[in-house]
């Protein structure tokens, strides 16, 4: 998914260990007056990393017949990995590295940026109703220039007491993702039956992110309601999470803490102000020789699109600062 800001703010991004705390979404539309919205925890100026996790984006249900629903013409990525996963819809997803596939509920499709990738993204006419959530993982510096690259996976749910698990990206009360990352992470889909308390291991050295898309649940204690993200720090063994009066459903991530500072702008992850105006340069000068005899250089377009590419906002009128969280 692109970020479709008119004015997207430069983010500096470190790394550090934080307390539990809840993160408020705000709203984001994508697109025109016909927009679908989606919620956005991360990144906030009061933390702006979970792990390596650096975007999340919370969408629906949405009425496709009122909003259109996504529509997202070839944009650009950089130094990072999009995580799609749905809970009702189904998108298509077509990229320049000459992926193609189909995103649908309960399966994770993760795009690898890399060195330069760009995609679009739609809803299939036969959606009626989307709902679904798209993040993104920064590339440590070893991996950001690898070249682009494609996964798809449907993770088997597992019965847990009281709860139903889908781990679609590392490892959570033994079961395991095959999907390659690159910084050690965590991603799974949970179900909780009403009034259910479950308590899971988590690995110590991890942050974690606790995403309510139903109902209601306490995550260490703290009430948490839909939409918002629930941040648990580093040093922590072990959380309990009691469900509300009616079942909940949420998306954990975490991760190790990243350990470098980063500079997302746009669709772009980097490491200083100058490499993101490069970025922009380089994707600004592709979409205008885009053509049967251009010459691609970094990202490429995908084929076959009806749309054009997204063209890149204006970057602001001074150089992209550092911000960073709060100890």
């Amino acid at each position: 998914m692109s970020n479709l800001e008119s004015e997207p703010q430069e983010l500096v991004c470190p790394s550090s260990p934080g307390t539990v705390e809840v993160l408020e979404p705000r709203l984001v539309p994508l697109g025109g007056p016909r927009a679908m919205t989606v919620r956005r925890t991360l990144p906030q100026r009061q933390r702006s990393l979970v792990g390596a996790w650096c975007f999340v984006d919370h969408y629906g249900p949405d009425d496709v017949a009122g909003t259109g629903g996504m529509s997202v013409p070839p944009h650009p990525h950089t130094g990072l990995q999009t995580v799609s996963w749905l809970f009702t819809g189904e998108i298509e997803h077509a990229d320049s590295a000459g992926y193609h596939a189909m995103v649908r509920p309960g399966e994770l499709n993760l795009m690898t940026a890399g060195r330069g990738i760009s995609h679009s993204e739609y809803s299939t006419p036969t959606t009626t109703v989307l709902h679904g959530a798209q993040l993104w993982v920064a590339l440590p510096d070893g991996a950001r220039f690898m070249a682009p690259t494609f996964e798809h996976y449907r993770p088997a749910p597992v019965t847990l007491p009281g709860a139903t698990l889908s781990v679609f990206l590392g490892a959570l009360a033994g079961e395991e993702s095959p999907v390659v990352t690159h910084t050690p992470l965590l991603g799974a889909e949970l179900m909780l039956d009403a009034g259910a308390s479950l308590t899971l291991e988590l690995d110590p050295a991890f942050e974690h992110g606790f995403l309510v898309d139903s109902g209601s649940v306490a995550v260490a204690g703290q009430p948490l309601r839909f939409g918002e993200l629930g941040y648990v720090g580093p040093g922590r063994p072990g959380v309990t999470l009691v469900a509300g009066p009616e079942p909940v459903r949420l998306l954990l991530i975490g991760g190790t803490p990243l350990g470098e500072s980063i500079v997302m702008w746009w669709n772009f992850v980097g490491r200083s102000h100058e490499e993101i105006v490069g970025f922009r340069d380089a994707w600004q000068a592709e979409i205008a020789a885009a053509g049967p005899h251009s010459n691609v250089q970094r990202f490429g377009l995908p084929d076959h699109q009806a749309d054009p590419p997204l063209p890149a906002p204006t970057l602001p009128t001074v150089k992209l600062r550092p911000r960073t969280n709060p100890n």
